[in-house]
């Protein structure tokens, strides 16, 4: 058993944290977005795109990479914009984790809002309608204040799972130490590398963390259905 390096496995988990922080804060805001538009309105594909909005929680993440390089990669319809125009490219950069993030996250915080804005009662609004609210206004007073309980909850969901992340990140972002790989990727190479005490402490923290997130936002969800 090779000697602890605290400084080895600072990195990941900083990464792990802030890659998390970020990807939630968009999916959040996107996942929100979705979920008022397909519950406020009815038009032709509602259920396909649904369908499709929550179809991340099921494919492999291997899966899920593979479309993120088709999208971002230096060939893609996306990265060959960036990299002519910006000089910049999401591959093997701590940008291409966020994405990934966010990419498995959403649907968490979509499924949760949408279930949420669903068993809100109609009459609220029709109420804000009737004293001259507009829907921007009727959005952030009475519905946001309403839902989010549940809005929360799924975003501390995507959070935990931005935590677990490995095979999409590992696809677009890469493992390389100390610029994109995460507490999921060092985990690996600990243990392929026969590192079983930086191992065990990585996968202790990231199990008491998820079970933490987890723990808290089950309370959330269920105060918001009382």
């Amino acid at each position: 058993m090779t000697e602890l390096d605290w400084e080895t496995i600072r990195y990941p988990i900083v990464l792990t944290l802030s890659v998390s922080l970020f990807s939630t804060l968009i999916a959040t805001v996107l996942g929100v977005a979705a979920a008022y538009l397909l519950s406020k309105f009815r038009f032709f594909g509602k259920e396909f795109l649904n369908a499709l909005l929550t179809l991340p929680l099921v494919l492999p993440p291997t899966v899920l990479g593979y479309y993120l390089l088709v999208l971002f990669g230096r060939n893609g319809v996306i990265g060959s914009f960036l990299l002519e125009s910006f000089g910049f490219s999401v591959l093997f950069h701590w940008s291409g984790a966020v994405i990934a993030s966010i990419l498995v996250s959403f649907p968490l915080v979509y499924r949760s809002a949408l279930a949420s804005l669903e068993d809100l009662d109609p009459d609220y609004e029709d109420t804000a309608k009737t004293l001259g609210k507009g829907n921007f206004a009727i959005f952030w007073e009475v519905i946001l204040p309403l839902t989010w309980r549940g809005i929360l909850a799924g975003a501390m969901l995507a959070y935990a799972r931005g935590i677990g992340e490995f095979g999409a990140t590992l696809m677009i972002a890469g493992n390389i130490p100390k610029r994109t790989q995460t507490l999921s990727l060092a985990i690996y190479d600990a243990v392929q590398s026969g590192n079983d005490q930086v191992a065990f402490y990585l996968v202790i923290l990231t199990s008491i963390l998820s079970v933490l997130i987890l723990t808290v936002s089950t309370r959330i969800f269920r105060k918001s259905h009382w």
